[in-house]
């Protein structure tokens, strides 16, 4: 603890990074680190055990997101989904087309597979955002050409926390006959999603970020559209994604998403009002904080902002030291101290943009977790403009 720094009691307030597994998730998961280890493709009683458990598992993931149970792809996280999403999209388009389309703001799981795609002979069409992170469908159609193969829009941005107009999108790529993935890594399990009704062809899941276990993840494929394997090997996973299963993460994660389900009428009831006390006090009394991404149409425990004069990594190690732990930017972008692409596609300025700061709130942040986080942001704060020498 830095010297001088009164330690607070601990607040997490970076879910959209990563939640805590629910302790029913982990009782769910356990049987399959021990007595029951079988290999889901063994047709001995050994295997039979897990490999049911995989199959309760998918149904339970999809109905989370209104999919049909064979709709469901196991994968080991989102980057995995989304590199399958768009990859195996374009590849299995084959002589058919050579452009896809995503927005500019993406997590750079998309945006790194759309540059490798690029490197192969394919043409990436960059799908701009207004000042507030969202998407305008209008673009959407302007970026569609006769040889596009895929959009890659996210359900949500998991920086600025703004909910995208799927469902308009939906429209003008179902027109064109163009799939369209949506990366809902922040959205699934805070807000209501139904991939049918919101005319959505490929979605990206993560247990981690809704209370199950790292190292799982789930692509929902919609029935009849061909997706080309990133690994070559068995039949696991119809096909698409070989490899023995990660039996229990996989079961974890299904029980994660049975919980979610169950939990997010309260969830968007419940975290809207701390958010909005978070977003109203930090940008009414406290000068040059400027709140990112829209006031209303945003994920329900997301707030976040750029504060000027301050380095959004001194802010966090700061907040840190006094027990708050909260992000700047996106966790990738925060890893390599770059500003972040999405304040930047977004049109804020550069300076400004290294102060991001972002609040993520989970289903136990309560009222005085937020009245201790705002006394210690707003202590933060000054602090670190006192030591600039700017």
């Amino acid at each position: 603890m830095k010297r001088g720094v009164r330690r607070m009691t601990e607040v997490y307030l970076d879910n959209i990074a990563t939640t805590l597994v629910d302790p029913k998730v982990v009782e769910a998961m356990m049987p399959f680190l021990g007595a029951s280890f079988g290999n889901p493709s063994s047709l001995h009683r050994k295997g039979i055990g897990p490999r049911d458990a995989v199959e309760r598992a998918r149904e339970k993931v999809a109905l989370l997101i209104g999919a049909d149970r064979r709709e469901i792809v196991f994968t080991s996280g989102a980057a995995e989904a989304n590199n399958l999403a768009v990859k195996g999209t374009a590849w299995a388009a084959g002589d058919q087309g050579g452009r896809i389309a995503i927005s500019a703001i993406e997590r750079l799981s998309v945006l790194n597979s759309a540059k490798r795609l690029e490197r192969q002979g394919y043409t990436a069409a960059v799908i701009p955002v207004d000042g507030e992170g969202v998407v305008g469908p209008e673009d959407v159609a302007r970026a569609i050409a006769d040889d596009t193969v895929l959009v890659s829009v996210n359900l949500a941005n998991p920086e600025v926390g703004t909910i995208e107009p799927i469902r308009e999108i939906a429209e003008i790529t179902r027109r064109r006959d163009v799939p369209l993935h949506c990366d809902a890594t922040a959205a699934a399990g805070w807000v209501p999603i139904d991939v049918k009704d919101m005319g959505i062809d490929l979605l990206t899941l993560s247990a981690q970020n809704f209370y199950g276990p790292k190292g799982t993840g789930a692509l929902f494929v919609r029935r009849g559209l061909r997706v080309v394997p990133l690994v070559d090997g068995g039949p696991q996973e119809g096909g698409i994604r070989a490899g023995t299963e990660n039996v229990a993460g996989i079961v974890g994660m299904g029980k994660a998403a049975e919980i979610a389900l169950s939990e997010m009428e309260a969830i968007s009831r419940g975290l809207p009002p701390l958010r909005d006390t978070l977003i109203d006090e930090l940008t009414n009394s406290v000068g040059g904080v400027v709140l990112t991404g829209p006031r209303e149409n945003r994920l329900p425990g997301h707030a976040s902002f750029c504060v000027k004069g301050v380095e959004g990594e001194a802010l966090l190690t700061d907040l840190d030291g006094r027990g708050i732990a909260a992000a700047s930017a996106s966790a990738c972008a925060s890893v390599a101290l770059k500003v972040s692409h999405v304040l930047e596609a977004m049109g804020i300025d550069a300076t400004l943009a290294r102060g991001s700061l972002v609040f993520t709130l989970g289903r136990d942040t309560d009222a005085s977790q937020v009245g201790n986080v705002l006394e210690a942001v707003k202590t933060s704060i000054k602090r670190l403009r006192d030591l600039s020498p700017v």
